[in-house]
């Protein structure tokens, strides 16, 4: 029996690592902030949601996802759209150099996540992928917010292989955030 104590120091070990390598190569691969990457790989797997919407997303407030959304639309990432159901909402969309980046981003990002898994032979890393499964189920208790929580992953990942992502099926199965 393992010492639960140790594991979940060796399992903030790693996350922290694993969070400096990852957020940081992304950052840098995209020459944004973390939240403006975070906002391009929301907005190109669900385009067209309301800026409000977007900063929930990541973790912003309204003003502070305004000013974001400015920021990347100067930069040319992305661009305010009309909203077809509302003339006083608009909705942002990720322009072509806007998906580029993210693609570049999430690339920098896996880079880290994959040599640390290549650590682990088949059987290991599919026991990994069951664990975390379970851990994310009962990280999403506490969050309750798919969004958020997969702020930065490469959806496709989750999808790929009839696979499904355990966040979204935590979701979908209305688990509760815990108090």
């Amino acid at each position: 029996m393992h010492d639960s104590d140790r594991v979940a120091n060796l399992l903030g070990a790693a996350a922290l690592v694993l969070t400096d390598l990852t957020v940081g190569g992304a950052t840098e691969a995209a020459g944004l902030s973390v939240s403006g990457a975070a906002a391009l790989v929301t907005l190109t797997a669900q385009p067209g949601v309301s800026v409000t919407e977007l900063g929930r997303r990541v973790g912003l407030s309204q003003s502070a996802a305004a000013r974001m959304v400015d920021s990347l639309q100067a930069d040319g990432l992305v661009e305010r759209k009309p909203n077809p159901y509302s003339r006083n909402w608009v909705t942002v969309h990720p322009t072509a150099a806007g998906r580029r980046t993210a693609r570049r981003l999430l690339t920098a990002r896996s880079r880290p996540l994959a040599d640390a898994v290549a650590a682990l032979d088949d059987g290991e890393q599919g026991e990994l992928s069951r664990l975390l499964a379970k851990m994310l189920e009962r990280l999403y208790e506490n969050v309750g917010n798919a969004q958020y929580m997969c702020r930065l992953c490469d959806r496709g990942c989750c999808r790929a292989a009839g696979s499904t992502c355990p966040v979204g099926a935590a979701e979908d199965r209305g688990a509760e955030p815990s108090d």
